[in-house]
């Protein structure tokens, strides 16, 4: 059974949602459209994107990270698997570069198991639409979403820390302005 810290409900402890500006920030990224259940599929290559950027003297800016440009969980939604630099760099292959927007985001950090995000994501949605924040987000016709930015960012370094019940994941979703 799991606590309500690793759960990320919004009564537990370890639930502190915040409110952070952040200045735009550039990044590089490897984009699909993918279904929920194929996650995997863009996710795996996060390790061949860190080895390219470390082979061309590429300084990181932060944790590696997942942007969901569009949230469709009955269909395939547009993800990019990235890591903000803090330069620009030339991009190859179909490794993209872009720029993370500017902006208030509501933040929170989940520690636990990955499969427990979407309560965590649950329970930030509740606090936002409780607290009056508007999210930068346009729903779609087929119930998804398309998002201005909304991140899951991998704090936690897999090789240090295999156990995925300790890791951590910080979700920043911009709010509109």
């Amino acid at each position: 059974m799991s606590s309500d810290t690793e759960t990320g409900t919004a009564s537990a402890p370890g639930f502190r949602p915040e409110v952070v500006d952040r200045s735009e920030q550039f990044y590089i990224c490897f984009r699909g459209s993918v279904r929920m259940d194929h996650f995997a599929v863009i996710a795996d290559r996060l390790g061949e994107l860190i080895g390219w950027a470390a082979a061309q003297g590429a300084e990181f800016a932060g944790a590696p990270f997942f942007r969901f440009r569009t949230v469709d969980m009955a269909g395939e939604s547009d993800i990019e698997a990235g890591i903000p630099l803090t330069a620009p760099v030339s991009t190859e292959r179909d490794i993209r570069a872009g720029y993370l927007p500017a902006g208030r985001y509501a933040t929170v950090v989940h520690t636990g198991h990955p499969d427990r995000l979407p309560d965590t994501i649950t329970a930030l949605r509740t606090w936002a639409d409780r607290t009056g924040l508007t999210w930068d987000m346009t729903p779609l016709a087929d119930g998804a979403e398309r998002w201005g930015c909304r991140l899951e960012s991998y704090l936690t370094d897999p090789r240090a820390e295999p156990d995925m019940d300790k890791w951590q994941v910080e979700l920043s979703f911009r709010l509109a302005d």
